[in-house]
């Protein structure tokens, strides 16, 4: 299992706040669980479906523009 840590910060927009919503809905159709923080989205999973959603999630969001993605992945627990 991994639990990853996930802050997207679209550039050069004035549509930031959907850019990022619209990423995150993205989850709903992935094998992951997920919670959304104020500056980042927490996910826990197997280790190929949390790496199939990052990938997910950014490609969503570069379809949009430039992305900044910052991500810490770990096994050593549920709880970053």
């Amino acid at each position: 299992m991994l639990c990853a840590e996930i802050s997207l910060y679209p550039l050069g927009t004035n549509h930031a706040n959907s850019i990022i919503k619209n990423s995150i809905r993205v989850l709903d159709t992935e094998n992951v669980d997920y919670k959304v923080g104020s500056i980042s989205t927490h996910l826990h999973g197997p280790d190929e479906d949390v790496w199939k959603s990052i990938e997910d999630m950014y490609r969503h969001a570069a379809k949009n523009g430039e992305v900044n993605m910052v991500i810490t992945v770990t096994n050593a627990g549920k709880n970053l």
